[in-house]
Parts: structure tokens; sequence; C-alpha cells
């Protein structure tokens, strides 16, 4: 796996995330969240998620990151009644699963589902977020013959 352009760790059981970085730098991609209520998705966002308040204009936008280009930008506006079908995908590592299901959940009962193995060799963590984005923590795993055996058996390439 090339990792020398990437922030998230090689995945290994013990992988620690990386530190938050609160510079501001040009954001590749980011997705614009509609809420109602800013105070209770900056909370769920930060407390449950894990994300960090970078900067605010009070009323009109919170700007939450939580590794390098994990950026979230929420706005006032109505948020759709259900959970559109798409997703918000984010690299965590396996330890941060538990931790982000727990705070989630007390912050907002039924909000999670999982972690699950998948089988692309990670285990996945799915959160519905006050303004029903699903959210999807992703936990690589590290690879061994069984894991790059079993990725080339549904068609992804690993290494042998």
């Amino acid at each position: 796996m090339d990792t020398s352009h990437s922030t998230v760790p090689v995945p290994a059981l013990d992988a620690e995330p990386p530190p938050v970085e609160e510079c501001v730098y040009g954001m590749p991609m980011f997705p614009t969240v509609p809420t109602a209520d800013l105070t209770t998705s900056v909370e769920f966002w930060t407390r449950g998620l894990g994300f960090v308040e970078l900067f605010s204009i009070p009323g009109r936008l919170v700007h939450l990151r939580r590794w390098r280009f994990q950026d979230v930008l929420l706005v006032p506006g109505e948020p759709p009644a259900t959970p559109p079908p798409g997703t918000l995908s984010v690299a965590c590592v396996l330890r941060q699963l538990d931790e982000v299901a727990t705070a989630c959940e007390a912050l907002r009962v039924g909000s999670t589902s999982g972690p699950e193995r998948r089988p692309w060799n990670s285990v996945e963590l799915h959160v519905v977020t006050p303004e029903h984005v699903r959210v999807v923590l992703t936990a690589a795993l590290p690879l061994d013959d069984t894991a790059a055996r079993d990725l080339r058996e549904v068609g992804i390439g690993a290494p042998r």
C-alpha cells in the first residue's frame, strides 16, 4: 500500500489517528451540510464524530475538521426529511469505532449501526447525523495473506 501522500495511518490493530491540523489550507473537496440547528449539529459532529471546530462565522457557517482533508461545512438551512441514499465516508483507526459509537449514541439514541467487518478488509460504523447525513467511519485492517487473497477473489488488486 502506497501511503507516501496520505495522512491516513498504515492499517494496524494499534494504529493511532493523526493529529488535527488546525491550519487553513486549500481543501480539495468538502461537503456543505444544511442544518436547522447549528448548535445541535456542531455538538454532534464534535462530541460524537470527533471533529473540531476550525472556525465559524456566527449564524452563517461552521467549519469542522477531523483529519487533514476531512472537512465539513455546516450552514443554516433545511436538511432533508429523511437520509438520502448517499454516504460520507471518513477514514478512522480501529480503536475509534467504539468510542464514536458510544459518544454518538449518548447524544442521539439510535444514530449508529455496527461496527461491521466488510469484505474490502475494513470495519465500518454507520452514523446518521441530526441533519440526516449518513456518515460511514471506515477503519482499514492490516493486510495479511488471507485478507489479500480475499480481496483478490472479489476483484480488488492486492499485493501478493
